[in-house]
């Protein structure tokens, strides 16, 4: 199976997740289910975040606690569980007890890769976690440090062939969406980059830019300050298309041995399985509203992250496609032994 394109149900579901804001704003859900669910002011809602704090996670995190706070009235605090691909943080919160007061900025990496990947993750994203909303979508971006010599992709490519097995690229774990962007390089292009694996952002930056690292894979809002102050080299972004907040830089799916390329990190808001139907709905409501308010959409659109927004089981059917989507990058990676 080949990754998705423009057509495939990736997009057809962002297509529907994107439309579902309007329907979310004509009020379908019945104004009693959110009558039934209040927080009592004071009382603080923990929002987990399965990352260190300063990553594309929490930087997403911390732009949605302060308006859901105003929203539902009481505090809504960001707690970073660091740690196995972000999956420390969404166990804790799948071990909560489903009151409202614990949720989850969840991506991709921890709902629906790192069960690929690793027997020892528990949890099912897709059946342990009660799909809230889907906040937004964004490129990752993989780029050259300074000790790589070379200026675009075909130079990265071509350096890769004839130096096989010999060059790095720093993801932000095994399993994640970053790990899967610079797979996906190997499968389709026939490259031989050797995966380092590392716990966050800052450390891939720090050992990149000292040139432990020859290449690496970040999420866009993370390599955008270094990318501008010239440290780093972007060889392209991870989307079918080019990124509006780097327009200048080409799709990696330009390249006509990565044709068909396409891959994003997604945000949404999760809670545990067992969470009440209102509160769901109370949290959706409060979501949509969240991501049309002037200010939350300059800064997620700062931060390359599309404002998407949609109905529950809208997430819950992005998450099915995308998980099928992912599971073939990682049945063709293994076949030709490169997963690490």
């Amino acid at each position: 199976m080949t990754p998705a394109t423009p057509s495939s149900p990736f997009h057809s579901n962002r297509r529907r997740i994107t439309a579902g804001l309007a329907l979310a704003a004509a009020g379908l859900c019945a104004p009693a289910a959110f009558a039934q669910a209040a927080w009592p002011a004071g009382k603080p809602i923990t929002l987990v975040v399965g990352y260190p704090a300063g990553g594309s996670v929490d930087l997403v995190a911390r732009i949605v606690a302060e308006p859901l706070s105003k929203r539902l009235g009481t505090p809504v605090v960001v707690e970073n569980a660091g740690g196995a691909g972000g999956t420390i943080g969404a166990q804790k919160v799948v071990n909560a007890a489903p009151d409202g007061y614990t949720l989850l900025l969840g991506s991709g990496s921890e709902v629906s890769i790192a069960r690929l990947f690793n027997s020892a993750v528990r949890y099912d994203g897709q059946t342990d976690l009660a799909p809230i909303g889907m906040i937004g979508v964004t490129p990752m971006v993989f780029v050259a440090g300074p000790s790589a010599g070379v200026k675009t992709i075909d130079e990265a490519l071509a350096k890769s062939r004839r130096e096989p097995n010999k060059l790095s690229f720093a993801s932000s774990g095994v399993g994640t969406p970053l790990h899967m962007s610079g797979e996906l390089i190997n499968v389709l292009a026939g490259t031989t980059f050797r995966h380092v694996p590392y716990r966050g952002a800052a450390q891939m930056v720090q050992d990149l830019l000292g040139g432990q690292l020859e290449f690496s894979v970040f999420v866009l809002s993370s390599a955008l300050p270094h990318i501008e102050a010239g440290k780093m080299t972007p060889l392209g972004v991870t989307t079918a298309s080019r990124s509006r907040s780097l327009p200048q830089v080409p799709a990696l799916g330009e390249h006509p041995r990565l044709k068909g390329y396409d891959m994003n990190v997604w945000f949404g808001l999760f809670g545990p399985a067992k969470l009440p139907q209102p509160m769901v709905a109370r949290l959706n409501k409060e979501l949509n509203a969240i991501l049309r308010e002037q200010d939350v959409w300059q800064k997620l659109q700062k931060a390359g992250v599309s404002n998407e927004g949609g109905t529950s089981k809208q997430l819950a059917d992005f998450i099915r496609a995308e998980t099928a989507r992912v599971r073939s990058v990682v049945n063709q990676a293994v076949s030709t032994g490169k997963t690490s």
